[in-house]
């Protein structure tokens, strides 16, 4: 079950994030940031080579940070040696992650996923450290895989499913195929993962079964990522709590 009292506030996306005060997402400083306002935390997991969780949104380095390749095919010394593009910041553990946030804020912590099985030395790691933290943390995924995995793993963890519209914006169609992309639409893969929550793209709301999920299950939806006064006022309609970025609530 999720803590509604703890989680149910603005949730800072990929931390307090502003490239031109040096606060690049997903990084220490936008954490740090996010944390002195008093706004929850959420964040990316991407796999390092030997499974090590490290907090980092995309699956390839050159968007951020001045080198090519995967960010799974590195060893934990060959990351910790990266600085972010024009930054002295280097990529965040998820354990160095969590010790510094130390149960000040919640956390939504977004699993990666490539919609292929789910990679078991990640996971576990993923799990371990949830399953000591004392703190509110819950952890989701696109993918229901990844979260059934969890739900074995980390079972006592609170668990969501991140969703939207797939057909309408071709979010993995190639991989997906179109009829199963309208299932998860309809989070009709979720039986699974018995989750606490759900996310919900904040351009796809409302939708008849984000309403069936507040109303019927009794289930916070949060959305995701609310950057416009129009996704504001979507946001405080048909969802209990937005995740932001681009202005402060």
């Amino acid at each position: 079950m999720l803590d509604r009292k703890a989680f149910l506030r603005p949730i800072a996306h990929r931390g307090l994030h502003e490239a031109a005060r040096g606060r690049i997402e997903n990084t220490a400083p936008a954490f740090e940031a996010a944390i002195g306002h008093g706004y929850g935390i959420e964040c990316d997991l991407q796999p390092l080579a030997d499974g090590t969780p490290v907090v980092f949104h995309d699956e390839t380095l050159e968007r951020l940070i001045d080198a090519n390749g995967r960010i799974d095919a590195l060893s934990p010394a060959a990351a910790a040696r990266l600085r972010y593009r024009g930054s002295e910041t280097s990529i965040i553990t998820f354990a160095d992650f969590l010790d510094l946030v130390a149960g000040t804020v919640p956390l939504l912590v977004e699993i990666k996923s490539e919609w292929t099985p789910p990679r078991r030395p990640f996971l576990d790691r993923i799990a371990e450290l949830a399953r000591a933290y004392r703190g509110p943390l819950a952890l989701m995924s696109f993918d229901p895989a990844v979260m059934a995995a969890v739900r074995t793993l980390a079972p006592d963890v609170p668990r969501g499913i991140v969703a939207g519209v797939y057909r309408g914006d071709g979010w993995w169609i190639d991989k997906l195929g179109l009829a199963r992309a309208d299932r998860l639409t309809d989070l009709l893969e979720s039986g699974p993962v018995a989750p606490a929550f759900y996310s919900y793209h904040v351009k796809s709301l409302p939708r008849p079964v984000t309403q069936y999920v507040r109303e019927v299950q009794g289930l916070p939806v949060f959305c995701w990522t609310v950057r416009t006064e129009a996704d504001r006022q979507c946001a405080a309609l048909w969802s209990d709590a937005p995740t932001f970025e681009g202005y402060e609530p």
